[in-house]
């Protein structure tokens, strides 16, 4: 089943007492769940035949009560719960767990629902582990219960969490599997009329709740989109429902433009494209200047402050621009790149003061005098068949210019230990469960704050 053929079968009047909604693209699960309910509970009847729950704290006493009562109004009843964690099993433990990181300092509420999800299937009890109880966990016991996270860091988030659970009350309730008693739910049957819609970012496919709904509902999977192309495709069709919808168009130059800012990228896409549609108001057309206006730096904008600011050891300037980076849903790994190349640069216009081939050059000579007295000399060592895209020498004036003049504020060996810091950043990031944007930043500290010897 896919969500076409749902909607087709919602509009003769069809649905399903059970749907299950999954997967890591959370604009599109989100657009399925609405145009769902749309199909199923008109706006009027919302009040008495639309409930919410939500998953991380199931109630199931909550959830029959919804459920086995019959609509007051007589048409469909629909229950929703959102983010449920009753997929969930011991073997994507890891996975609540970097969950759990990734939310940590973000969004420390989902956070804490992921972590009471961990305590619910890893059998650590809330008696156990607050306070100090935690520290008492061995690392063999935490093996034991977590096969596949070493743990190392546990004493950064476990304490953590531990302490926002308190802070929101969060610290009761019986921490078994509440998935036998879906099952019996699902198994009793429902009044007609009446349906229940979960929502999940993963599910463990082998666990028998899944079978039931599998076989009971309808199960629509909403994974990650994979490739350039995939991700401009979906945006663009989801756009121009959006566009439709409110009774606008985008020309093609705004169209390149606001991709342009935004890599593409499908949450972060809509949700400026949204914004256009209120910035234009009664107009229909939305231009390349309002998106300009409206949509913020361009991914291309934000690489050009990193590496400035790295180069000028500006250490609060290279951490909002690394922000908005990962904010546009550029990867951890392009990221590194982009730094790793700002390095090499510093690196090679390092080497080039010390040849001792070039002028006398200061970080203070101004670029006209540059390209008068030092640019002819640089061209001049760069043979035709040397000029690489990833050599100092071959780029524009300007960008070695910058370089010759940042590159004072390195010393030369500290410049080649960071290119080994680099090394091992890349390593980690792809061996390791620690945290990626934590090791980029602790980086740009440190190369924007060492002083000069």
């Amino acid at each position: 089943m896919n969500l076409e053929k749902a909607i087709t079968s919602l509009k003769k009047g069809k649905f399903a007492p059970c749907y299950l909604l999954y997967g890591e693209e959370e604009y599109l699960l989100g657009e399925a769940l609405r145009q769902i309910l749309d199909m199923i509970v008109p706006a009027a009847d919302r009040d008495f035949g639309l409930f919410f729950i939500d998953g991380g704290n199931e109630d199931i006493d909550l959830l029959k009560s919804h459920l086995l009562a019959p609509s007051l109004l007589g048409g469909p009843k629909v229950v929703v719960v959102k983010n449920t964690t009753i997929f969930q099993s011991r073997e994507n433990l890891s996975v609540l767990i970097q969950k759990i990181r990734d939310n940590i300092d973000a969004n420390p509420d989902k956070a804490a629902k992921y972590f009471l999800a961990f305590l619910k299937l890893s059998g650590f009890a809330w008696e156990d582990i607050q306070d100090a109880g935690w520290q008492k966990i061995t690392d063999e016991q935490w093996r034991k219960a977590v096969e596949d996270d070493p743990g190392e860091d546990r004493n950064k988030w476990l304490p953590r969490m531990i302490d926002i659970c308190n802070n929101r009350g969060w610290t009761t309730g019986d921490f078994t599997d509440p998935s036998e008693q879906f099952e019996q739910l699902l198994q009793q049957g429902f009044p007609a009329g009446n349906c229940l819609i979960l929502t999940a970012e993963a599910v463990d496919k082998r666990k028998k709740i899944f079978k039931v709904i599998d076989k009971a509902g309808i199960v629509l999977h909403f994974g990650s989109i994979k490739g350039e192309s995939a991700t401009r495709e979906t945006f663009r069709l989801e756009a121009q429902k959006i566009l439709g919808r409110n009774g606008k168009t985008l020309t093609p130059s705004a169209w390149i433009a606001l991709g342009k800012k935004t890599g593409f990228q499908l949450r972060p896409s809509l949700n400026e494209l949204q914004k256009l549609i209120s910035f234009v108001g009664d107009r229909s057309v939305i231009e390349e200047k309002d998106v300009e206006d409206v949509v913020g730096k361009t991914k291309e904008d934000s690489i050009f402050d990193l590496t400035t600011a790295l180069a000028e050891k500006n250490a609060q300037t290279a951490l909002l621009a690394l922000k908005a980076m990962l904010d546009q849903g550029m990867h951890h790994l392009m990221i590194l790149t982009m730094i790793s190349r700002e390095i090499r640069m510093l690196l090679q216009a390092s080497l080039l003061i010390r040849s001792g081939k070039l002028p006398k050059f200061s970080a203070n000579m101004e670029y006209g005098t540059f390209q008068k007295n030092i640019y002819p000399v640089v061209a001049g060592l760069a043979s035709d068949g040397s000029r690489k895209e990833d050599l100092l020498v071959s780029k524009h004036p300007f960008v070695i210019y910058n370089a010759l003049r940042h590159c004072s504020r390195f010393p030369y060996p500290v410049l080649v230990n960071y290119l080994d810091d680099l090394v091992n950043i890349d390593r980690a990031m792809k061996s390791s469960s620690t945290d990626p944007q934590l090791l980029i930043e602790n980086f740009l500290i440190k190369a924007c704050t060492n002083k000069v010897s």
